[in-house]
């Protein structure tokens, strides 16, 4: 990563946070953390629990305001922007903890993501008809032949989200975030509670989104061997103080990294994702 003289990021990054400060009372949550993503790049956020990875996220798609700081999105200072202003910059998320609603169905729950790129008139949207209608149609054509194809969840397509198990439901709130056409998504642990198999899928997913796509990636993620496989840069928090930031590789044998998450009496017996 580069600064420029002025100490702000290279205008390289299709997002930037620039010296971000976040507290909640007394406690500071987030302290002077500067990092970036380029275009088309999956960048993994990781650290121990408490570290200020989801913090930052919430900072991100302005769920929390940092006391200092700048957030900058393809050259623009989303700071100020209120929270449902930021799909419509094309910025997507998932959330840590499942978020749907759950007496819906699947494809219901997808639909839901393309909302803020509607502009079907009240009338028209009340009567379901003319523009509304050809509208609806075409959504429905397109998540269908796109997202669920892609995330392979046509058999459950009509199924009511909370009959599901944990795993899909994850898959299905991935394909929410996906409807929204980001341009920028920010995944909070996506593999988290799923067996191996599960794991792998996402994985695949994750980097078929990537690939297919061309969307630029922000994961947060715990499971290291995820982090170790698909990232192409690693940035690495602790007490809400970037510690590290490079390749995977590089991350992997970093001591600094390795105690932050293991403790200093087990530096010399281990290495991170090895």
């Amino acid at each position: 990563m580069t600064d420029s003289p002025d100490g702000r990021l290279s205008p390289e990054f299709q997002l930037e946070v620039q010296g971000l400060f976040l507290q909640f009372g007394g406690v500071q949550v987030l302290a002077d953390v500067s990092a970036g993503v380029r275009q088309g790049e999956i960048l993994a956020i990781i650290g121990p629990n408490g570290a200020g990875k989801t913090c930052l996220l919430n900072c991100i798609n302005r769920f929390y305001h940092p006391s200092e700081g700048k957030i900058i999105f393809e050259g623009r200072d989303i700071t100020p922007l209120r929270p449902y202003r930021i799909p419509e910059l094309g910025i997507a998320r998932t959330f840590q903890n499942v978020e749907l609603f759950k007496g819906m169905t699947v494809l219901d729950n997808i639909k839901l993501g393309r909302h803020v790129h509607l502009s079907t008139g009240l009338f028209s949207a009340g009567f379901y008809f003319g523009n509304a209608r050809r509208t609806e149609l075409a959504l429905r054509k397109e998540i269908e032949e796109t997202i669920i194809d892609l995330l392979e969840i046509e058999h459950i397509r009509k199924r009511i989200v909370g009959t599901l198990p944990y795993g899909l439901q994850k898959r299905v709130e991935l394909a929410r975030a996906l409807a929204m056409k980001p341009r920028l998504l920010l995944l909070d642990e996506p593999v988290t509670g799923m067996n191996l198999e599960e794991t792998e899928d996402i994985a695949r997913f994750i980097l078929d989104i990537h690939d297919e796509w061309g969307v630029t990636i922000v994961l947060i993620e715990h499971d290291m061997g995820v982090v170790m496989d698909i990232s192409d840069r690693v940035c690495v928090l602790d007490f809400g103080v970037k510690i590290a930031e490079g390749p995977p590789e590089e991350i992997r044998h970093n001591e600094q990294v390795i105690k932050a998450y293991l403790g200093e009496e087990d530096l010399a017996y281990s290495r991170l994702g090895a």
